[in-house]
């Protein structure tokens, strides 16, 4: 009966993540947007780069900048957070490093808390600014439980983001120690791949944090010493969106982990550049920066429209 089950929740699962939302492109129909991170050699971030410092690269082809903004902008975020039972012992760290993110949100940004556990994550409040209401969702409403829908509920997370559309970027900040439970006997496409092609045509970015977990934490305090990694799909799909991976070990600083996540949500680069073709493909985009010695990281790709719709005149 329990294999059953679990058949009919994984394919629910599938058939949830395939419907697609269309393409949403933040600026307008006919400009694509890409957020940009510069570091130094030593990880610092570097906030006062212009326009002339940037290459962007199309399908290969240079494209000219027509959209440049480095000041702050709003930012709306869904922060998912692993509550299966592994993450019992790192609960209250987990608890206190998401208050850093949450008290450097500025005036215009927006957040929202979720949960991961169980069969199906769920959202624990709406999009607010309101420190004490997100506060309030992270430990009152959030209760550690069995299962990891770790896929499902990034997939929940972006479509709180896409509808109704906010303002600003659209970032979901995801953390767990563990693997997804619902996917592993699908056949391609999988869930992760699912998810990168919303990334790509949503421009959402996606923040990961991997926190690993030891086996005292999973069973009952026998052979602490062992580590259990998290999931590796994490950072393939925050690098492939534009955004970041940390993992961290059971005794680093979270805290700061959270904090570094909003600090770079603050100085990243806004570029824009024209759609060079609206042919519903995906289109690579490579950023380069003219300046010897820097990191950059922004997303890999996108969908392109398949056409632009005009209104009458």
């Amino acid at each position: 009966m329990k294999l059953v089950v679990a058949a009919a929740v994984s394919t629910s699962l599938l058939a949830w993540l395939a419907q697609q939302q269309p393409p949403i492109y933040r600026t307008s129909t006919t400009t694509v947007s890409v957020f940009a991170t510069v570091t130094d050699k030593d990880g610092r971030l570097v906030p006062d780069l212009t326009a002339d410092d940037f290459f962007v690269f199309d399908n290969g082809r240079p494209q000219p900048i027509t959209l440049f903004n480095a000041g702050d902008q709003p930012i709306t975020t869904v922060v998912m957070v692993d509550m299966s039972g592994s993450m019992a012992p790192n609960v209250s760290r987990v608890r206190a490093g998401a208050v850093q993110f949450f008290t450097r949100l500025l005036p215009a940004d927006k957040a929202r808390v979720g949960i991961i556990v169980g069969r199906e994550p769920k959202l624990n409040s709406p999009f607010t600014n309101d420190l004490n209401d997100l506060i309030r969702a992270l430990w009152i409403d959030a209760d550690i439980g069995d299962g990891t829908p770790l896929w499902s509920g990034v997939n929940l997370a972006m479509s709180a983001l896409a509808e109704p559309k906010p303002g600003g970027r659209r970032v979901v900040l995801v953390l767990s120690d563990g693997y997804d439970t619902e996917s592993r006997r699908f056949p391609p496409p999988s869930p992760l791949d699912l998810l990168i092609q919303r990334t790509q045509s949503e421009d959402v970015m996606v923040y990961a944090i991997g926190l690993k977990a030891t086996a005292g934490s999973v069973r009952t305090g026998q052979l602490s010493h062992l580590q259990f990694d998290p999931d590796p799909g994490l950072r393939v799909l925050a690098l492939e969106s534009g955004g970041w991976y940390f993992e961290l070990l059971p005794d680093d600083d979270l805290g700061a982990t959270f904090a570094r996540v909003a600090d770079e949500l603050h100085r990243q680069y806004e570029l824009g550049y024209r759609v060079p073709a609206f042919d519903g493909k995906i289109h690579q985009i490579e950023v380069q920066v003219t300046k010897p010695g820097l990191k950059i990281r922004a997303r890999k790709s996108y969908q392109a429209p398949a056409r632009v719709s005009h209104p009458s005149k």
